[in-house]
């Protein structure tokens, strides 16, 4: 990010602190979706002129709205006021004309509506995601970028890296992770990670990007440096069991998750490899899926029975604490969990994405800080046996429309606008010839990986349409 644009985000993680103070979920996702914007917008040449008048009015609404201002900011503020006595009489009635427009946003007090406020339709950067396009057009494929069949046997799991669509992971019934390179082309395999005895069901990146974390049929999990290839940690089951899903704790990458087929969840020490203390469940099924919410505070879990259940997760210790047990779909397993505090500006409640073995992608609304859900709706996929995972769009969306994406076993990739009544699927991929057990969207968007019973991976490339403003 140019140097510019860093000074902007700086300026808005100062005070993220003190926006929506009782809503660290929408703080997290809003300096997070300010950073992809800004990352975007550094690539176009920026007059710096424009960019210090833009610093100068965004330090004085920010200062203003929240009624502080930093060290820094006093001293900024002290010698703008000196240079602006010899300004022009026309630049200092710009800069209170703009001042005059702001005005009313800065001076409204916080209420419960502005606790959960997203962007809405008509702002620029609105217009600018929606580009005038439904939300089937935005979700467009054009063909295929590259296909991986380096596995021999099923692949279980597909990622990339996070905020780094250059790099894919994926994992498979081989017992071995691959991490590819995307992009730039050529599509090439970086390295292989051999040392699991028996099939690897899951994997995790870790928030720098610098190890993986995989766990397996034979009993244990594994640190990985992707630089070297090398594990660096192997990590026993304290239950001896196959290890059938692993997770990070988000704000603590030290602390990790697991789930085995003897029915216990088990909270990890990374750095001891040992159990934490207080960190261990047992609960009714097998263990298949996790997902924790952003604050990393609540954990779901889902098992072969049918049920999810949710903790509550102390990050500083690794305890965890029951709280709710919801049944999904008894007797049919709950194969995948995905939590999203808001998915855009018509869709603003903490949802729970859930695949389940009964034919059915659930969508939930998480409704009470314990983790208790109510249904939303429902699309139909063809699951019943196989361990198939889902995703929510990584970008906040901005435009109408939500949008989530699971893989099937009648080996198609289904897209669904969760806020439209009827015919919710607005698209579909065809291209593998086994059943699709795992999909992952790049951080902008931009491309979608998917993974398939016979070890194939499919590197889908996102049909990039003309803006009707541009000008060629």
């Amino acid at each position: 990010m140019a140097v510019g644009w860093q000074q902007v985000l700086a300026l808005d993680a100062r005070y993220n602190a003190y926006r929506s103070p009782n809503n660290p979920q929408f703080r997290t996702l809003y300096i997070r979706r300010r950073s992809q914007l800004l990352r975007e917008k550094s690539k176009q040449e920026t007059d710096p002129a424009a960019l210090k008048d833009y610093m100068r009015i965004r330090s004085n609404v920010l200062s203003q709205r929240y009624g502080i201002a930093t060290l820094s900011d006093q001293s900024s503020l002290r010698s703008r006021g000196a240079s602006n006595k010899s300004a022009s009489r026309s630049t200092i009635d710009n800069m209170e004309e703009v001042m005059n427009r702001l005005q009313p946003m800065m001076n409204r007090r916080p209420d419960s509506n502005f606790l959960t406020l997203v962007p809405t339709s008509i702002a620029d950067a609105s217009r600018a995601m929606a580009g005038d396009r439904t939300i089937s057009e935005n979700y467009s494929f054009s063909g295929v970028h590259h296909i991986f069949d380096q596995h021999k046997d099923a692949v279980t799991s597909v990622k990339f890296a996070h905020d780094d669509k250059s790099r894919l992971a994926c994992c498979s019934y081989d017992g071995k992770i691959s991490v590819c390179q995307v992009i730039p082309s050529p599509s090439t395999v970086i390295c292989i990670l051999e040392g699991h005895t028996s099939g690897v069901t899951d994997f995790v990146w870790s928030l720098s990007n610098d190890s993986i974390l995989s766990c397996s049929l034979d009993g244990t999990s594994r640190l990985w440096q992707v630089s070297s290839g090398t594990c660096l940690r192997v990590i026993p089951n304290p239950t001896g069991a196959e290890v059938l899903c692993c997770l990070f704790q988000p704000l603590n990458n030290n602390l990790f998750v697991t789930g085995d087929s003897k029915r216990t969840l088990q909270s990890m020490n990374l750095s001891t490899g040992k159990g934490v203390r207080g960190g261990t469940c047992n609960l009714l099924g097998r263990l298949l899926s996790l997902t924790f919410n952003s604050s990393g505070k609540l954990l779901w879990t889902g098992d072969d029975k049918g049920f999810v259940t949710s903790f509550l997760f102390d990050i500083a210790s690794g305890k965890i604490t029951k709280a709710k047990r919801i049944p999904i779909c008894e007797g049919h397993p709950v194969t995948c969990l995905s939590a999203r505090a808001w998915i855009n500006r018509e869709a603003r409640d903490p949802s729970l994405l859930v695949n389940c073995g009964a034919n059915a992608l659930c969508l939930y609304r998480i409704v009470e800080d314990d983790g208790n859900l109510q249904l939303k709706r429902k699309f139909p996929i063809k699951q019943r046996s196989l361990c198939i995972r889902s995703t929510f769009c990584p970008l906040m969306s901005f435009r109408p429309g939500a949008c989530v994406v699971s893989g099937s076993e009648d080996m198609c990739i289904y897209f669904f606008d969760v806020e439209k009544e009827n015919k919710a699927c607005i698209n579909t991929l065809q291209g593998h010839s086994a059943p699709v057990l795992d999909v992952s969207f790049a951080p902008d968007e931009s491309m979608l990986a998917s993974c398939d019973m016979q070890g194939v991976v499919i590197v889908w490339k996102r049909e990039q349409k003309r803006d009707f403003l541009t000008v060629p």
